[in-house]
């Protein structure tokens, strides 16, 4: 079935809202990742957070807008990877949210005992999430167990492969099959590597550029050496993508610019130059993504178990209706997220050095709660 212009335009629209989430929310993982490598002493841990304080919240807006896209505009899609992949996203949610939580609330009591156990959380939690988010797009590029079929008195009949259309006109829909362990093979386990990689250059790039200093050299020297790993992982990984799961030549545009920009960003790095280096890097990660998202063909989600249940995006699509009425909010609501993105990273776009620390910490004196007195300043 050919897909509409409408169905295509929001599948790019959906590509560009992970984009947006990968590469900025990529370097506040990175960041985190770094919080216990990097830093030597509490001051720089602190450094390390307020490079990110003022946009963690706002790069979260395109993870939860992508997700709000494909529920409108492919309910299909939604619902079967929500719903198949349900323990594994509870687990991102829970990560998630410790880590905002360590953002959050890691200053409001003046203990180092609390600091130290929220920068804890935090660092475990950027490494296990930005794993996870590696498995779960490495399982979009190979694909999972998923059959068409019904579930009767709590037992699945998966429908014969040749009558798939008819089985889906009769009631049958797709379903992930495989459980929560099928998600996890050498292909995505590698994935997993690949993304929590990118993301630790990425923060450490991200580090150097927007901190000056001991600090700064520490971190694009980092940064260059990740990045040799990363690469090398990334190219295993891709060209296995490529040969074995990608449907179509289409997706090589993406994966060779992918290639060329992490080699330059090696190159710059190794230079000294951490503000390009940054950038190119960010273009990277955009080429990633969109080299993931070409190897899905015309599908939403690819069946490990056999093609003709794979879940087009035809089958996923909701109706043209639908995908006129929320493109009202689009063109009236992207302008304004995207300017006030630029506008929020320009405003907080200068360096940052260990010298701006005060000596005092912050937050409520731990004897003291009670009695709601502040600690001093």
């Amino acid at each position: 079935m050919d897909l509409s212009f409408l169905q295509i335009l929001w599948f790019i629209l959906i590509t560009v809202l992970w984009i947006g989430y990968v590469t900025l929310e990529g370097f506040g993982f990175g960041s985190g990742m770094l919080l216990r490598i990097l830093p030597k002493n509490a001051k720089e841990r602190r450094l390390i957070m307020n490079t990110i304080g003022p946009h963690w919240d706002g790069n979260e807006v395109f993870l939860l807008t992508a997700g709000g896209a494909t529920f409108a505009a492919f309910p299909g899609w939604y619902a079967t990877m929500f719903s198949g992949m349900y323990t594994a996203l509870v687990v991102v949610l829970l990560l998630l949210i410790v880590r905002i939580c360590a953002i959050e609330w890691r200053g409001k009591i003046n203990s180092e005992k609390w600091r130290n156990t929220w920068d804890n959380l935090h660092f475990g939690a950027s490494w296990l999430v930005s794993i996870l988010w590696g498995v779960a797009f490495a399982n979009l590029v190979q694909g999972m167990r998923i059959e068409v079929g019904e579930y009767r008195n709590g037992t699945f009949t998966a429908a014969d492969p040749s009558a798939v259309d008819s089985a889906l006109g009769a009631g049958a829909h797709h379903f992930l099959t495989g459980g929560f362990f099928s998600l996890l093979t050498p292909f995505t386990i590698l994935g997993g590597v690949v993304v929590c990689s990118l993301f630790l250059t990425h923060g450490a790039l991200w580090l150097s550029l927007k901190t000056q200093g001991d600090f700064r050299r520490r971190a694009l020297a980092f940064a260059w050496k990740s990045g040799l790993a990363s690469t090398v992982f990334t190219a295993v990984w891709a060209l296995w993508a490529q040969f074995a799961y990608a449907v179509g030549i289409q997706s090589w545009i993406p994966l060779l610019i992918a290639a060329v920009l992490l080699v330059v960003t090696e190159l710059l790095a190794l230079k000294g130059s951490g503000k390009p280096a940054f950038f190119t890097h960010f273009a990277a990660l955009a080429a990633a993504v969109v080299f993931i998202f070409t190897t899905f063909g015309a599908n939403a989600l690819k069946s490990s178990v056999n093609p003709a249940y794979n879940l087009t995006l035809a089958q996923a699509s909701a109706t043209q209706p639908t995908h006129i009425v929320m493109l009202v909010p689009v063109v009236l609501f992207v302008p304004v997220v995207l300017g006030y993105t630029a506008w929020a990273y320009w405003v907080f776009s200068k360096r940052l050095s260990v010298d701006n620390i005060p000596e005092e910490s912050a937050g409520l004196d731990l004897h003291r709660i009670r009695s709601f007195e502040t600690a001093k300043a």
